[in-house]
């Protein structure tokens, strides 16, 4: 038992008020004693010798008098070989382990340690007797699936450390030494193959943090040309409930290019989640040819499971995203939906009685959020290798409106906006990212001259078309119906993509590159039409030609014939033809 014992003065719904006699410190993990059931806390302010505390668990039967012990360590996670393919909660409990243990319904106060103790692991030294390291050095390498797993020193160390005995490769456990460290004044450190981390404390054991400009790409043409993501970078996909934000998180898991993908369900529906964790396992990753399970890590907290834990699970995945990061791999974190994580922290702000903010929000919302995006990044390491984490949250305004606090604090950090439109969900235009009101701060694939010359017709086709819809077609001039088609043309056929397409759902950069070049020249290209009917006529027949041609293999003989056939078409109706 805890040398630390405090007493509950006042309980709040998962707010509880403990009167404490020892130190106590901010974030450090207690547990509020009731009856056998010992549940799991994080200590959130300090006043005198008063502590307010979230729980994580249900409070039911929690009274006041009740003892509460502190446990001395912060909010941590372990950090070692066995994270991959996992399913954990927000406090990185194994929930298939969880399931067997307790059955169908989760019972109060069960944790469990998140990487098997029993499992030997085939560790191959790098280090000798003599070396100098510092913090996030590798000691020695253990393969885990596709990749050589880290084994590091302890990110926890300062200044520099002599290796002082080397364990020789073998099998071994997790909690196992496999290197004893000095520093220079003869204190030594052991360091084991797992080691623990809290969570709301970057990982910064590197040599430099870079500035993101290599595009990460997503095969998503949307995206990749005209609002790129760099990889390191930063992104949020804010959007009304059923416009796609879920089905594009999937897509983008499968096709972009990073060595680690890490999804965090934070307060999404049930449903939803079940939906992500039945998927998961089935999507095929196009670089091994096995399930994408094998490179993925899923937090999983639905909006029926303690609010206080939607906080812990974002923390939770961007620490794992940090640790992968040392290992110099590519690592993609996706929030799903930071909208929920904000609303826990506005319920635990009014059971804090603190000053609220915009739509009751806490006063502090902007730099929260800002502190979790700043914790993406790409990076040298001590080695010269570098590493990245992307980071992609969702947001779920209410109603779809931009203007609400979490999407503008969100928007006023990231890199790139991609915002999904309600009407073009409607309209089956997938992916539904709205081409007029989404931006990116990031370099594209093609030249940044030319997507501009695009997104310009795209929004003089929006003019046009919302012209037409006061005077008609008839008092519309030729000239401009025709830059109404030809936007429509690049939203039909460039902008949309067949998930359900082997070929259309993944497109390769050079394809895109390609791709783009040939719908430049067209968007370039004058035509002469007679009347209004040929020009729809012509652009009809052009968009399911093209449509044709995005489902087939790139460079391949019908790929070729298919695009000669457009280039026949569009020379018939330009200013030269005869």
């Amino acid at each position: 038992m805890s040398e630390n014992i405090g007493k509950i003065t006042g309980v709040n719904g998962n707010l509880l008020k403990v009167k404490f006699e020892k130190p106590v410190i901010q974030n450090e993990v207690a547990y509020a004693c009731v009856g056998d059931l010992k549940l799991k806390a994080e200590v959130i302010r300090i006043r005198g010798n008063s502590a307010e505390l979230q729980v994580f668990e249900d409070t039911v039967g929690v009274k006041v008098g009740d003892p509460v012990e502190f446990s001395g360590d912060l909010l941590s996670v372990e950090l070692g070989p066995g994270l991959l393919t996992q399913i954990f909660d927000g406090l990185q409990n194994p929930l298939p382990a969880l399931a067997k243990e307790c059955g169908f319904f989760l019972q109060r106060g069960t944790y469990l340690k998140p990487l098997p103790r029993d499992t030997k692991w085939v560790y191959t030294p790098k280090l000798n007797v003599g070396d100098t390291v510092t913090a996030g050095d590798t000691i020695g390498t253990i393969p885990e699936g596709m990749f050589n797993h880290r084994v590091m020193v302890p990110f926890k160390l300062r200044g520099k450390w002599t290796v002082e005995k080397v364990t020789p490769a073998g099998e071994y456990t997790v909690e196992e030494v496999v290197a004893v460290l000095k520093d220079d004044k003869g204190n030594t450190v052991d360091a084991t193959i797992m080691q623990i981390w809290p969570v709301k404390m970057p990982i910064a054991c590197y040599s430099e943090r870079m500035r993101p400009t290599d595009s990460m790409a997503t095969k998503l043409r949307t995206i990749d040309t005209f609002f790129p993501i760099a990889k390191g970078g930063t992104f949020c996909v804010p959007g009304p409930f059923g416009a796609g934000k879920t089905v594009l998180q999937q897509i983008m898991s499968r096709n972009a290019e990073v060595d680690i993908v890490i999804i965090a369900a934070c307060g999404e529906r049930a449903g939803e989640v079940v939906e992500t964790l039945r998927e998961f396992p089935e999507l095929i990753d196009p670089r091994t040819g096995k399930s994408l399970m094998d490179r993925t890590i899923i937090i999983c907290n639905t909006s029926s499971m303690p609010v206080a834990a939607r906080e812990a699970s974002v923390y939770t995945g961007v620490t794992l995203a940090e640790y992968y990061r040392q290992m110099g791999l590519d690592v993609l974190l996706l929030a799903d939906s930071t909208s929920r994580w904000a609303q826990a922290l506005r319920e635990m702000s009014g059971r804090l009685e603190e000053i609220p903010g915009e739509e009751a929000f806490p006063a502090y919302l902007e730099s929260v959020i800002a502190s979790f995006y700043e914790r993406g990044g790409i990076v040298r390491l001590n080695d010269g290798t570098t590493g990245s984490v992307t980071i992609g949250g969702t947001v779920s305004p209410a109603g779809g409106n931009f203007e609400e606090p979490v999407t503008q604090a969100t928007l006023k950090v990231v890199g790139a906006f991609h915002g999904l439109s309600r009407a073009r969900s409607d309209a089956r235009r997938y992916p539904a990212i709205d081409p007029l009101e989404s931006w990116s701060k990031y370099p594209s694939i093609v030249d940044a001259d030319n997507v501009a010359t695009a997104r310009k017709l795209l929004l003089a086709g929006s003019e046009v078309g919302q012209m037409m819809k006061v005077v008609g077609e008839e008092g519309t001039s030729i000239d401009d119906f025709v830059t109404y088609l030809k936007s429509e043309y690049v939203d039909s056929t460039y902008l949309q993509q067949n998930a359900f397409d082997v070929t259309d759902s993944s497109c390769s950069i050079d394809r895109q590159e390609y791709v783009f070049g040939k719908l430049l020249k067209l968007l370039n290209t004058k035509m002469k039409f007679d009347s209004q009917d040929d020009a729809r006529s012509f652009f009809q027949k052009l968009a399911q030609t093209c449509k044709d041609w995005n489902v087939t293999a790139y460079k391949s003989d019908e790929f070729k014939q298919t695009e000669e056939q457009m280039t026949q078409m569009l020379a018939e109706v330009s200013d030269y033809a005869e």
